[in-house]
């Protein structure tokens, strides 16, 4: 059975998924989805993914 993915996201969804992200909070299947979506290398040195809010490296 081929896997399942989403035809849109809630946004609402979306930001919260990512304000997790950033905080290092997301399940490991969530980050890879995260990534996969967003095409972030893991490996790259985070950056800010919501504009608006500060970093917690930068704060």
């Amino acid at each position: 059975m081929r896997a399942r993915s989403p035809q849109w996201v809630n946004s609402t969804v979306l930001v919260e998924a990512l304000q997790r992200y950033e905080q290092n909070l997301l399940p490991r299947s969530m980050r890879l989805w995260v990534e996969a979506m967003l095409d972030i290398d893991p490996d790259a040195p985070m950056q800010p993914l919501l504009t608006g809010q500060p970093h917690s490296s930068q704060v």
